[in-house]
């Protein structure tokens, strides 16, 4: 059980879907993405070879940046709207551990994990992680329950999924953490991301088919939109 909250309010960690206001919640999406990132840590703790340890590095990466990116352009300005007295120190804090969390993970994609500097990045990474998601269940999403109605929290957690399916899928440590610059910055970087990511897992000769079925995707989102 978690202890209670500064503010008195029950942990998100220590309720169910339905007291969450079901699964589409913005508190639902939350925890069922820390319990992911959680489950990642295990997994790594769990590894003794450094090369799936790199392997799960990059998909805790994936998933960490991704939800960091729908927290800073959906989840963030809602809190700085429903709780207009501290919501800006509030997300103000975890936005200055989401550019450190971007900062280690550009820097761990250089880093052989057999390197001396590799084990404590990842423990700093591993901190900063864990205590993103204690602010956010134990803090800022209880009090935005207490404040937003069911249908306002299930309208978040839509948006908020919409922008994680979206976002980039590598660190950026120079974007803006806030709207409207992540905004601005975030679509043509979760292009560039996929591309790199496309050509890293296809064949050498499926490149070039990887790249033109790319090309084909973003002149037909063109054509759409005219």
């Amino acid at each position: 059980m978690t202890p209670p909250s500064p503010h008195g309010l029950r942990s998100v960690a220590d309720q169910d879907d339905r007291t969450r206001g079901g699964p589409g919640s913005i508190l639902s999406r939350q925890s069922r993405d820390h319990a992911e990132l959680h489950r990642l840590m295990r997994a790594y703790d769990a590894a003794p070879d450094p090369d799936e340890r790199r392997r799960l590095v990059g998909r805790l990466a994936e998933r960490s940046l991704r939800h960091a990116f729908a927290e800073e352009t959906v989840l963030f300005p809602a809190y700085r709207t429903y709780l207009p007295d501290d919501g800006d120190s509030l997300t103000a804090h975890i936005e200055g551990e989401h550019q450190e969390i971007n900062e280690l993970l550009e820097r761990l994609q250089d880093t052989d994990p057999r390197d001396p500097g590799w084990e404590p990045a990842v423990r700093r990474l591993f901190a900063l992680v864990t205590d993103d998601a204690r602010t956010e269940e134990d803090v800022l999403l209880p009090r935005l329950q207490q404040v937003a109605d069911v249908r306002e929290l299930r309208a978040i957690g839509a948006a908020w999924e919409t922008a994680r399916r979206t976002s980039p899928t590598r660190p950026h440590p120079g974007i803006s953490r806030r709207p409207p610059g992540n905004l601005l910055a975030g679509g043509p970087l979760a292009l560039s991301d996929r591309v790199k990511d496309a050509a890293r897992h296809a064949p050498r000769t499926g490149v070039a088919v990887v790249l033109l079925g790319v090309l084909a995707l973003v002149l037909r989102r063109r054509s759409a939109g005219r």
